[in-house]
This record gives C-alpha cells, sequence and structure tokens, in this order.
C-alpha cells in the first residue's frame, strides 16, 4: 500500500505539472488562462486533490506550483524542445539556462549552456534535443534537469524531468541504487523550521524526496504545516534548502522526516 501511495504521488505530481505546462506552451494563442476546478474532493481519492483530508499538502501542489512559476523552463515531449516561459509582466535578462542529463548512476552530461534573455512574450523554443536525449535516454531512461541561474549563478528556477527508456518503461527508476541525503533543520521560532539537504558528490541522484513534520514522541504528522518546496529530487553536489511552517501553538519541539523513492526513511532532529 505505501508503493501504491507514493508512485501515486509520483504520478500526481508529474500529471499537475503537465497540465499547467500544456496550457502555457500555448498562452496567449489558443488559451488565456486556465482554472482549476477544485483543490480537493470532499473524500479520499487520488485525483484533483493539492491537499488530502487531512490537510496534508499532496505532491500536485508543488507540481503545479513549479510549473506556474514567473520564469520557467519546460520540456515539451511532443517536439523535444526546449521552452522559455514568462507568467509575469516583466523582464529579466539576466539569466543563464543550464540544460543536463544524469544517468541512474549519477554521471552527468551538459546538454547547454547559454544566456537567455526572458521577456512578457509568447512561450518560446530556444532548444532542440530530440536526437540527444533519446540516445542519453534509450538504455534505461534519464533525468533531465533545466535550470535558470542569475549572474551570480543562483537558481531562479529547477525543473526536473524523469524520462522513460526506449521501450516506454521507467527500467532504471525501479532499479536505481539508493542513495543517501544529509539533513540540518533549525528552529527559526515562531513556528518555523528551514531544512537544508545535500546530497553528496559522487551518490546517485536522490530521488523524489518527501518532508513531514511529525511529532517528536508519537511521529504522528502535525497538520497543517506548509513547505516552500516539498517532493524533491537532489542531483549529485547538489544542496536545496526548504522552509517550513507550523501551528505556533505546538507545545514540543517537532521532528522532520524524510522519505525518498531511493532513500530510506529518516527522522531529523530540530536543533
Amino acid at each position: 500500500m505505501t508503493d501504491f501511495a507514493n508512485k501515486a504521488q509520483l504520478v500526481n505530481y508529474d500529471q499537475y505539472r503537465s497540465l499547467i505546462e500544456g496550457f502555457s506552451a500555448h498562452e496567449w494563442d489558443w488559451y488565456t488562462g486556465v482554472i482549476i476546478w477544485k483543490t480537493q474532493n470532499p473524500w479520499t481519492a487520488l485525483r484533483g486533490q493539492m491537499y488530502d483530508y487531512y490537510l496534508d499538502p499532496n505532491a500536485c501542489l508543488y507540481g503545479l506550483r513549479a510549473a506556474g512559476e514567473q520564469f520557467h523552463l519546460m520540456y515539451n515531449r511532443t517536439d523535444s524542445a526546449i521552452y522559455t516561459l514568462n507568467n509575469g509582466f516583466s523582464a529579466n535578462k539576466d539569466l543563464m539556462m543550464v540544460v543536463k542529463a544524469y544517468d541512474m548512476q549519477g554521471n552527468s552530461k551538459l546538454i547547454a549552456q547559454v544566456i537567455t534573455p526572458i521577456e512578457p512574450q509568447l512561450p518560446k523554443p530556444v532548444l532542440y534535443i530530440n536526437k540527444e536525449i533519446k540516445k542519453l535516454a534509450s538504455k534505461e531512461g534519464t533525468f533531465l534537469v533545466l535550470q535558470l541561474l542569475d549572474m551570480n549563478k543562483q537558481p531562479v528556477s529547477e525543473n526536473i524531468y524523469w524520462l522513460p527508456d526506449s521501450t516506454g518503461n521507467y527500467s532504471g527508476l525501479q532499479h536505481i541504487a539508493s542513495s543517501k541525503i544529509t539533513a540540518v533543520a533549525i528552529n527559526k521560532g515562531s513556528g518555523k523550521i528551514e531544512i537544508t539537504l545535500s546530497n553528496k558528490e559522487g551518490n546517485v541522484p536522490a530521488f523524489f524526496n518527501r518532508l513531514s513534520v511529525i511529532h517528536a514522541a508519537t511521529t504522528e504528522r502535525v497538520l497543517p504545516a506548509f513547505y516552500s518546496d516539498n517532493y524533491v529530487t537532489l542531483m549529485p553536489d547538489e544542496t536545496k534548502k526548504i522552509s517550513i511552517d507550523y501551528p505556533e501553538t505546538l507545545k514540543e519541539k517537532p521532528r522532520i522526516m524524510i522519505s525518498g523513492w531511493n532513500v530510506k526513511e529518516n527522522i531529523v532532529e530540530v536543533e
């Protein structure tokens, strides 16, 4: 049951990211906007839930958030093109686009690294990678990592796809080796925690990691809790910071539970 639920979250993330990116690819051409009918079912279900019956955020919320950010890179699977998207009205002319592929062992292949100004404009294909990505993914699939960096090489956006092999199966994900991430959680006061996740160089990708605030004594989830990001993937030698808000009325100091596709469940003390 746990395995089924984890895979359902994975599909949920990809489904809702694809929904928004599909609309965005034809923004102002076919569509002028998109509305999602509901954010939550009145009963437990696998679809249509950004948060569940118990107020715990589901993976689709973070897929939606990623696809709806102002400056965004997306991979269009129909034409194997990388598109730049601007979901706002301001421009950013100082962005660098970095496109990499990672195999299941964590080896990286740089596909492109170019300065990419993003104006308020229609979605624009800036790079076609059909032959290269098919070759890289043919054996066991690949991770495609799209990043927008500012002039200080700090990430403005990161979008990670997991692509199937030449038969359409996710064989690499089925056999990917275990990875281990380090986590440091700092109490920021007033129901706030900042957690830093790191995947060491030489590790395999740490895929689709879920964070949960839990009660220290019972390991039950603290709800509601709000995360700046969740269900995160870390490539080798990558670090991410996530901020968490939980009810200030909680008297005890909580802990953070982390579990991932190929990362064993781990409980982190809050310093």
